[in-house]
Order: C-alpha cells, then sequence, then structure tokens
C-alpha cells in the first residue's frame, strides 16, 4: 500500500469536491482513502490500520 498522508478539508473546498468537511487519509495522488474524520489523531489512527506491519527480519 502506498503512504498515506492527513489531509483536512475545509468547508469551501469541501463544497467545490462534494464531500463533508473533515480530515480525511490521502495517497501522494490526492485521491482520498478513508474520511471524513472528526480529528487528526483519528485520521492518524485510522491510517496507521490500514497501514500494513512492518515485518521483522530474521537472523
Amino acid at each position: 500500500m502506498q503512504d498515506l498522508s492527513p489531509r483536512h478539508v475545509m468547508t469551501e473546498e469541501s463544497l467545490r469536491l462534494g464531500v463533508v468537511s473533515g480530515w480525511y487519509s490521502t495517497k501522494v495522488s490526492g485521491t482520498f482513502v478513508s474520511g471524513p474524520h472528526d480529528s487528526e489523531a483519528d485520521c492518524l489512527r485510522k491510517i496507521a490500520e490500514l497501514r500494513p506491519a512492518v515485518a521483522k527480519k530474521k537472523r
């Protein structure tokens, strides 16, 4: 999965995009992956859930 970033969409932009104002997790391309979330912290928690755990190297 690509790296995801939190992004806040304010009311004016939400009207233009046809989405609800709030925090969204987005791909580098700007595509929304999840949201809206109530806060940046909620958005970051969702990103952590979606991001696969890094496998530890075996020795």
